[in-house]
């Protein structure tokens, strides 16, 4: 696949896949999950990796999905059919949690809405100081995809993932590190060199012995709970009901024309 809107490179055993479309902060669209489901397979069965990192630019991790897009579909009068796009999402979020290799998020400015998602999909989030995590699905009247929900609630428990999935509120990376769900805050101007040099750490280690204790981990808090299940049985079908209301048709219009959006309930 010729990538468009990441990289991939592998060096010293660290692969590092590299989201780089500033024009929509790296905005999870149907070009940017295939390319991203490519990458996390080629990854896995890449004999140089040893390790995966995955970024983003500094101003984002990613800003979650492209809003611009939908926005413009509804000035259309088109039809709104998420359910291809979070089939491939899960599909990625999936993939790097039973990825038989150690991931780190490297964060840096905003990782909102499915971009928090895919940061949660890593093993270790390393962020900058200058990092805000929003659950901000609910702030356009929809639900978290890309496993967000899930994720979080098993990261931090159920009553604060209902806390930030249910007011869309920012949490800022020290906050998120007390949370639990960040491994390390650094600097912004440090965050590479933090990164590689954790990296480089892992790359050097017992590979079979992070493979297995990923397996064990995975199966005892994913695979034994149906995560794959709650994706195509849970998410899909609940974003779907939620991208074909009134309220999300105002949420994008108000997000696109910096207003605040009157919800109606329908």
């Amino acid at each position: 696949m010729e990538l468009q809107k990441l990289h991939y490179d592998v060096a010293d055993g660290i692969a590092t896949i590299t989201m780089d479309y500033p024009k929509n902060l790296n905005a999870i669209d149907e070009r940017m999950a295939d390319e991203l489901s490519y990458v996390v397979e080629k990854a896995e069965h890449d004999p140089e990796a040893r390790v995966v990192v995955i970024k983003g630019t500094p101003k984002a991790f990613s800003a979650g999905g492209d809003i611009g897009y939908f926005y413009d579909l509804i000035k259309a009068g088109g039809t709104i059919d998420m359910d291809g796009l979070i089939g491939k999402v899960g599909k990625v979020t999936n993939g790097l949690k039973s990825m038989s290799k150690l991931v780190i998020a490297s964060v840096s400015g905003a990782a909102a809405g499915a971009g928090f998602s895919l940061a949660l999909s890593a093993d270790f989030i390393i962020a900058s100081d200058n990092t805000k995590f929003i659950m901000a699905f609910v702030n356009i009247g929809l639900v978290p995809d890309t496993g967000g929900a899930y994720l979080l609630a098993k990261e931090i428990g159920e009553k604060r993932a209902m806390e930030l999935c249910a007011t869309g509120r920012s949490v800022g990376a020290e906050e998120a590190k007390e949370l639990g769900f960040v491994y390390k805050v650094v600097p912004k101007e440090e965050l590479d060199e933090a990164v590689a040099k954790f990296a480089k750490k892992l790359a050097a280690g017992p590979q079979i012995s992070y493979k297995d204790i990923k397996k064990q981990i995975y199966t005892a808090s994913f695979a034994s709970a149906n995560y794959e299940t709650y994706l195509n049985d849970v998410e899909v079908p609940t974003q779907h009901e939620c991208s074909n209301t009134e309220d999300f048709k105002e949420g994008c219009s108000a997000f696109m024309e910096k207003r605040k959006p009157e919800f109606k309930g329908k």
